[in-house]
């Protein structure tokens, strides 16, 4: 009778049910939790953990708020992620809570974090191109590290992410009031109510100081031609630091196309990329200073400033353009003690520092609308070749 019961229990072991591939901790057997990679984005607090595709894949996020505890019991400890054991578990990831600050872990995570210090590398995208390189530059010249535009181990150590890198925002009915469809022509801009934005994802792109094809990849399953109010929409958490002094001078770099910010000791407060003049004889060099500051100014169209247009040539007056982020200068004019000089916003944030303006110095709304914030009249304007 017993040699019969452990033949059996032997056929059960051979025979029986197979493990069902669930991942186990090394602590007792627990399930790890774990989240299948979906095109799902997760809830407040998200952060992305691999590094970014270059192509238009869908960004991977996964939550990681920490779970409510006892006041009384501290948190457990957070457990490492195991190796994948088959190709079943290789699209997963685990959940677990993040500690900040830590060091920035890709291009997306990097970006973020240099706007936050008001080193703009242009619209936060997740790529890794000039405009990064040159904020990366500042910020290595401010910690005193080597300044190489590279993301060497030295500069991740330094430069950390403080909070979550992006953050759930919710579409208000303010939002969807505002948009409205933008002329083609300018007779018709200056027709309208305002030049606000066309569409909630120009909108939200522009809060977030983020690339409209980021915030897309971010959100896969988003219909973007029926947001409703209330609709939750993941973007990047980007706030720039608040405003406590005003800047002693402003310095921009044609050469490198960038404009900075500094206070009195020399410390640089703010780095953006900067669009200059198209013609070289319109490039002003030398010492300049603000001479009128204009938040969400309207604008006035000359047709003899704009001859390469063709609807510009049949015009016979000026227009006036109501004020709005589509319009002409954007949100902000700083003007100069150069006659039909100033620094200003624009309606194409992704162009800034590509192309050329046609005498002024051209930021994104962003930029433009916190430098307003940083000079006052008479604040010194170093155009350096």
């Amino acid at each position: 009778m017993l040699l019969a019961a452990g033949l059996l229990g032997l056929g059960w072991l051979w025979f029986g049910p197979k493990p069902t591939g669930k991942l186990q901790s090394d602590r007792g057997g627990t399930p790890l939790r774990v989240a299948k990679v979906t095109s799902k984005i997760s809830q407040r607090s998200a952060q992305l953990l691999p590094p970014l595709p270059t192509g238009n894949a869908p960004l991977v996020v996964v939550n990681t708020r920490p779970a409510q505890t006892n006041a009384s019991k501290p948190p457990a400890p957070s457990r490492p992620a195991p190796s994948p054991r088959s190709e079943s578990v290789t699209n997963t990831v685990l959940i677990e809570p993040e500690n900040y600050p830590r060091p920035t872990r890709n291009a997306f995570e990097m970006q973020v974090a240099l706007a936050r210090l008001a080193f703009s590398p242009g619209s936060v995208d997740g790529q890794t191109g000039a405009q990064t390189r040159s904020a990366l530059r500042a910020f290595q010249r401010r910690a005193q590290l080597l300044v190489s535009g590279e993301f060497d181990s030295a500069t991740r150590e330094k430069l950390l992410l403080t909070q979550a890198p992006t953050r759930a925002y919710e579409v208000t009915s303010d939002d969807l009031a505002r948009l409205q469809p933008l002329s083609a022509t300018w007779l018709g801009k200056s027709q309208q109510t305002a030049l606000d934005y066309e569409t909630l994802l120009e909108c939200l792109s522009e809060k977030a100081r983020a690339s409209p094809n980021i915030v897309r990849r971010l959100n896969p399953p988003i219909d973007w031609s029926a947001i409703e109010v209330g609709q939750t929409i993941e973007i990047p958490d980007v706030v720039y630091p608040q405003v406590t002094s005003r800047a002693a001078f402003i310095s921009i770099s044609l050469v490198d196309k960038t404009l900075e910010a500094w206070d009195q000791q020399t410390n640089l407060l703010a780095h953006f990329p900067c669009s200059i003049a198209r013609q070289v004889e319109k490039r002003p060099a030398g010492e300049l200073h603000v001479a009128v500051i204009a938040p969400n100014p309207n604008y006035t169209f000359d047709p003899e400033i704009f001859p390469e247009s063709a609807e510009a040539k049949s015009l016979t007056k000026k227009l006036v353009l109501p004020p709005g982020p589509n319009n002409p200068v954007g949100i902000a004019w700083i003007g100069l003690d150069k006659p039909g000089y100033g620094i200003h916003g624009t309606p194409s944030p992704e162009q800034v520092g590509r192309t050329e303006s046609h005498g002024c110095f051209r930021l994104a709304n962003w930029n433009a609308e916190y430098l307003l914030r940083l000079v006052e009249v008479g604040t010194p304007v170093y155009v350096q070749p």
